[in-house]
């Protein structure tokens, strides 16, 4: 290391970057895997400086000629925010240059950063070193330029200069980008207050051009009569009226929708803005009395902020972290609609509790009718893909059905309730938990559950089974062969067959039909379907103006119960096909099917069946709905809690209130008192809306 600050302080006027890599080699700990080494080699060097305040000097020249030598607005305004192209295209140029890197310029400080920190990794490192090691480091270079000789330390204040005119280049254009995107048309229709007032977008680039003016002023007015400086304090607080607004729009899309675009757009204002704060800090030289911040918070910034590009720039093709900083805003928009929705299927009294078994009881009479009409399908003998399509239309056109009826099928509230239960999670670091109503909720949710089951059970199991005995009265057979029989029973076997992995694939398309119509939901607020629906003359022509409009207010309400309901067909009706084709061993298991499998098996063996044989098939029935419900909650929960940013550290406790809950009133889990606990707002029951998916 001594030997490279000799060579440096041979020839510390080079624009050559060999001694800057050379030296971001020699603190780079040699195993990757163990950055805390790091630490020994950045004292390492500030001890040597310290001892040789004359390579300290020549360091800190070569560092600043190099920055000075090199165009570095790109590198504050470009690495670590994201580019104007758009999601889609940003997913795009990422994947393409992990494959083949762009080529690299020199001139530009942010391509020299590939040369300097070469791997994705050192960030970890030069994060590893405590803030205090970097400080001292630095702090020995800027106290090094009394060893220069008078001719390199006016080199140094050009250099310097430079680098100060750069960021304020910077400043300008992250102001200019700021008042474009805070007035995209998007973003003012969801937030249209903006247009009564003067836009802060606006208003933060008119300060900030005041304030530059005034501060190039000052740069370029002479000692003897120097022009005063005024502080950033007014630009600051533009900023933060904009910060404001950009929160009341996230607030908005809530109610709204939003899409993905102006979500993206959305994380782009918070970068610039952050961007734009740091670097007003690091340039603000205001009178001490009206400065914004000391000499020693300034240098903690410009570290936060050098980490930060560093960071940034090993990561810049990461296709995670893009997800990351797009996705959580539109997760949470979708669950968000899951979460309203998830209010009307949970039963407050016994008279939303006997809805809820009405409710599911007219969904499981439909059920017994899919599956025998299910398995008159597979009797055709079609292809596999005619047979597919068959399957998941009775399949789609049934749930649809049962969603324009207000009826429920049990399995589908997982993904609501989990929405609900995440909502419940007020804070984000839970330690303004209220453990109490927590539990409540969460024994309202398993008691609704409870009974929605039993509705969807007590009615599909003898529905299907007067069916398939009618049939045998009707017809002289039955509707079933032996082997047929005897296969529906081998189906629901959880011993002998792949019975509860099925089940848990049925619980996976439970929760992405869940996703689904939550995107529906949020694609029909956002994109007013009541108004588009309303302006359909050719539809105004068919139904009638008073009509139309009845369809476009039910599609914006219903659009994604309805859609949800058709793709989660759509999935069951194809996924066995899937397998077959592949060669896998893929199907679904849905508990009410099963039930109804089961009573069609009964028939068809003419009730010739062993009690061994009715209990594991009862088992069965529970265990796969038992797998579909936890399966489907546990999904819808983790994406909830992930999209709200939620970290919830109570599990053991929340587990010990519920057990005791157990304990105290077990009743309290299948059944509801006769008055709810707490005066809330009335809601809709769980029959008027209960078929809305997450």
């Amino acid at each position: 290391m001594l030997h490279l600050l000799e060579k440096i302080s041979d020839s510390p006027a080079g624009s050559e970057l060999d001694n800057a890599i050379a030296l971001v080699k020699l603190l780079r700990p040699k195993k990757r895997e163990a950055p805390a080494l790091a630490i020994t080699n950045v004292r390492t060097l500030t001890h040597l400086l310290q001892q040789h305040p004359h390579h300290a000097a020549t360091l800190r020249h070569h560092l600043l000629h190099l920055l000075s030598a090199r165009r570095q607005t790109s590198l504050y305004t470009d690495i670590g925010i994201l580019s104007n192209d758009g999601f889609f295209s940003e997913l795009h140029r990422r994947l393409a240059y992990r494959v083949l890197p762009p080529a690299l310029d020199d001139r530009y400080l942010s391509d020299c950063l590939e040369k300097l920190f070469p791997f994705n990794t050192d960030y970890l490192w030069m994060r590893a070193v405590p803030v205090d090691d970097w400080a001292a480091l630095f702090e020995v270079l800027q106290n090094a330029d009394a060893e220069l000789p008078p001719e390199a330390d006016k080199f140094d204040k050009l250099d310097e200069q430079k680098t100060l005119t750069e960021i304020l280049l910077a400043i300008q254009v992250l102001s200019y980008r700021i008042s474009a995107i805070g007035i995209e048309p998007e973003l003012i229709r969801i937030y249209s207050d903006v247009k009564a007032f003067e836009s802060p977008f606006l208003m933060q680039n008119v300060e900030l051009h005041r304030y530059l003016d005034g501060y190039m002023h000052h740069l370029n007015a002479d000692a003897i009569s120097p022009a005063p400086l005024e502080d950033a304090s007014h630009v600051l607080v533009m900023l933060d009226q904009c910060q404001e607004v950009v929160t009341r729009i996230r607030k908005s899309t809530l109610r709204l929708g939003t899409s993905i675009a102006v979500t993206y757009r959305l994380v782009r204002l918070d970068q610039h803005l952050d961007r734009l704060r740091k670097l007003l800090s690091l340039v603000d030289v205001g009178k001490p009395e009206n400065a914004a911040v000391t000499a020693m918070q300034k240098r903690g910034i410009g570290l936060e902020l050098g980490l930060e590009l560093i960071e940034a720039h090993n990561r810049k093709y990461t296709v995670r972290d893009l997800f990351a900083a797009n996705i959580n805003l539109l997760a949470r928009n979708i669950t968000e609609n899951a979460s309203r929705t998830g209010e009307h299927y949970i039963a407050e009294d016994r008279r939303e509790y006997a809805a809820m078994y009405k409710s599911a009881a007219g969904a499981g009479f439909i059920i017994g009718f899919m599956s025998m009409i299910k398995i008159l399908f597979s009797y055709l003998r079609a292809a596999p893909l005619v047979e597919a399509f068959l399957f998941s239309m009775n399949y789609s056109l049934g749930f649809m059905l049962i969603h324009v009826l207000h009826f429920t099928v049990a399995t589908k509230q997982p993904a609501m309730t989990a929405s609900r239960i995440a909502a419940g999670l007020h804070s984000s670091d839970g330690r303004n938990l209220d453990l109490d109503s927590l539990t409540e909720l969460i024994v309202k949710v398993i008691r609704t559950q409870f009974v929605a089951v039993l509705g969807n059970l007590t009615i599909a199991f003898p529905v299907a089974y007067l069916l398939a005995s009618g049939y045998f009265l009707l017809a002289g057979h039955h509707f079933v062969a032996p082997d047929k029989a005897q296969h529906l029973l081998h189906d629901i076997d959880p011993f002998s067959s792949l019975a509860l992995f099925h089940a848990a694939i049925a619980g996976v398309c439970l929760f992405l039909a869940g996703l689904i119509s939550g995107y529906y939901d949020n694609k029909a607020l956002y994109t007013r379907m009541s108004q588009r629906v309303a302006r359909a003359r050719w539809l105004s022509r068919l139904l009638g103006k008073a009509r139309t409009e009845r369809l476009g207010d039910y599609l914006e309400i219903s659009l994604g119960g309805l859609m949800g309901n058709f793709y989660f067909g759509i999935l069951l009706g194809t996924i066995g096909t899937v397998g077959f084709l592949l060669g896998l061993p893929i199907d679904i298991r849905h508990i009410t099917f099963s039930a109804t499998n089961f009573a069609i098996a009964l028939v068809g063996l003419d009730h010739a069946v062993s009690w061994s044989v009715i209990a594991v098939s009862t088992f069965g029935v529970l265990a796969i709905g038992t797998m579909n419900l936890w399966v489907s909650f546990s999904l819808a929960l983790f994406v909830a809690l992930r999209s709200r940013q939620v970290k919830f550290r109570h599990g053991w406790p929340l587990l010990k209130s519920l057990c005791a809950r157990f304990l105290k009133k077990p009743a309290d889990f299948f059944i509801p008192p006769r008055a709810a606990a707490t005066a809330a707002a009335p809601a809709s029951t769980p029959a008027q809306d209960s078929s809305e998916s997450a």
